[in-house]
């Protein structure tokens, strides 16, 4: 049968989650039989294929809708999203539509060329980075007393203590409470009449330690940047990038999962050589029996 072109990306995305979910079930089933394994998330938090498709395990999307309304990077040269129809169904007898977008816009992913040579691009990181498990560090109170705040290597200290050491490969997410301003541009991202902006973000410091110690897949944040607001260098972008990981910005939804033990699925658009792309990501989080 012949797929429609229109609906090729969406088979390919498709399988790319099912591969996803087969191999974080292959990992769990591997690491259990050997007894030692390395991620004790994989073992602890087993999810099986018919867990996802019945419904057995909790599926949240920690992606915003694209729309003119989303905020954007308030750089030279960045847009808005635009969506403009091309065809319609009473004129052409199929609604199709063309997206005009930046690459840094909405949810989305950075790429490790985003901030240095000679590092993949998008369409060039393994499929297998794109799935890990997943913890959250919350800093909604440090949030709100500073719009500054960057993430310390104290507070890691802190939240291990709580939850146990980072899992390597990980992919680690900073909650922030910045989505509650997610329809608010202006507010969301904070900016002073002479440019510079103030959101949290992660610390040079605390970036080096969970790239190099924890190994992590990748920063997540719910704000513009993983850099704080007020950065001009992008150390933290340079961190991670210069490792070979990626950033996810602008993350939605972190209040409803857990600190540890669930899986995240990162499915970026695929643009040959692109920096990064708009993203849909996904977290599998087991239901409470």
């Amino acid at each position: 049968m012949r797929i429609p072109s229109h609906m090729a990306s969406w088979v390919a995305f498709l399988g790319l989650i099912l591969v996803g979910v087969v191999w974080l079930i292959q990992s769990s089933r591997s690491a259990t039989a050997e007894g030692q394994a390395t991620n004790p998330d994989v073992v602890a938090c087993a999810i099986t294929l018919g867990d996802v498709v019945s419904g057995r395990a909790q599926i949240v999307d920690l992606a915003y809708t694209l729309n003119a309304k989303t905020p954007h990077w308030p750089g030279d040269n960045y847009q808005p999203f635009q969506l403009t129809t091309i065809a319609t169904l009473e004129k052409n007898g199929v609604l199709s539509k063309m997206i005009t977008t930046s690459e840094h816009l909405g949810t989305h992913i950075d790429a490790p060329n985003h901030f240095e040579t000679k590092q993949p691009s998008v369409d060039a990181i393994p499929p297998e980075q794109l799935f890990a498990p997943g913890v959250v560090i919350d800093a909604i109170l440090q949030s709100e007393r500073s719009a500054d705040y960057v993430l310390q290597p104290a507070d890691i200290e802190a939240w291990e203590k709580v939850n146990g050491r980072i899992p390597e490969g990980a992919v680690v997410f900073l909650h922030t409470g910045w989505g509650r301003f997610w329809d608010n541009y202006d507010r969301f991202k904070n900016q002073e009449v002479g440019g510079a902006m103030h959101f949290p973000g992660y610390s040079p410091d605390a970036a080096r330690i969970l790239v190099t110690e924890r190994k992590v897949r990748g920063l997540g944040i719910d704000t513009l940047s993983i850099d704080t607001g007020t950065s001009r260098d992008f150390q933290v972008h340079h961190i991670v990038n210069a490792a070979g990981k990626y950033g996810l910005e602008n993350v939605a939804n972190l209040g409803k999962l857990p600190a540890r033990g669930f899986f995240v699925v990162v499915a970026p658009i695929k643009v040959e050589s692109g920096s990064g792309g708009p993203t849909r990501i996904f977290a599998i989080v087991p239901k409470k029996t």
